[in-house]
């Protein structure tokens, strides 16, 4: 991560839905900087996926400012928007009519990009995600789940965006897939200097993924920082989601024999 000018700032920002009587997101402010990975952690109803999807503007602000690369996001052409900044669903979202190639090649074709040049880019995606090229002509009901999510993860980055977007990307998948497939985005968040903004429930995976970790509760910001920050936070809610992690890890070393792997 680098101390540069953040690319994402909120500005005391508030949603609502049912006409007021919901409180997704209230007056909540967060700046991400360029080349960050921040993990947004929270349970259901806290708000973490409404503040993810405002970024964009998949949801209209009722009040208050979000600014993309300094620009006031209101400012701005919401699909072309949407179009520079790569946003990997929780079930990969892919369009089941079209094939891997297809699904993605989808942006660039949009953008008007040569389909020669789509071509090869999306060889260059999958080979970047680890899928084998036979793949390319598959449809998304031939794929597994993992296979599903690193096709999901080539379309984001189909189009050569500098952010990233994740809503629970990993939260279906089985454990040892959900490991690998998480090592391996965060080595291309790495090498391709992208700045992510990654939705989870899980403490854990926020820890051990992110350089920094918001935590979101009843749609207010509660904590923002690393492990080391959060370990110092006296709110009662962030300290639960710390002890979870510490519980797990010391049960499963009472359950497990001595020596084993």
């Amino acid at each position: 991560m680098t101390n540069a000018t953040p690319v994402i700032i909120y500005e005391n920002v508030g949603k609502s839905f049912e006409h007021g009587r919901v409180k997704a997101v209230d007056d909540v402010s967060l700046k991400v900087e360029a080349g960050e990975f921040l993990a947004i952690v929270g349970g259901s109803g806290s708000g973490k996926t409404t503040l993810l999807r405002l970024a964009n503007r998949l949801i209209a602000l009722d009040s208050g400012t979000v600014r993309v690369h300094g620009d006031d996001i209101l400012g701005l052409d919401p699909i072309a928007l949407r179009r520079s900044i790569g946003y990997v669903f929780q079930s990969g979202g892919l369009f089941p009519h079209m094939t891997v190639a297809g699904n993605i090649g989808i942006t660039p074709r949009l953008l008007g990009i040569p389909a020669q040049e789509i071509s090869a880019r999306v060889d260059e995606l999958i080979d970047l995600v680890r899928l084998d090229r036979s793949h390319r002509n598959r449809f998304p009901h031939e794929l597994s789940g993992g296979q599903r999510q690193r096709v999901g993860v080539a379309r984001a980055l189909a189009a050569k965006p500098k952010i990233v977007l994740m809503d629970e990307p990993f939260g279906a998948l089985d454990p040892l897939t959900r490991d690998a497939l998480g090592e391996d985005y965060r080595t291309l968040h790495r090498d391709l200097g992208l700045t992510t903004v990654m939705i989870t429930h899980d403490m854990t995976e926020a820890l051990l993924l992110a350089d920094r970790v918001a935590v979101m509760s009843a749609g207010r910001l509660v904590a923002l920082g690393n492990a080391q920050e959060l370990s110092k936070s006296d709110n009662t809610y962030v300290r639960e989601l710390l002890n979870t992690p510490r519980r797990q890890a010391e049960r499963l070393q009472e359950l497990l024999p001595k020596g084993a792997a």
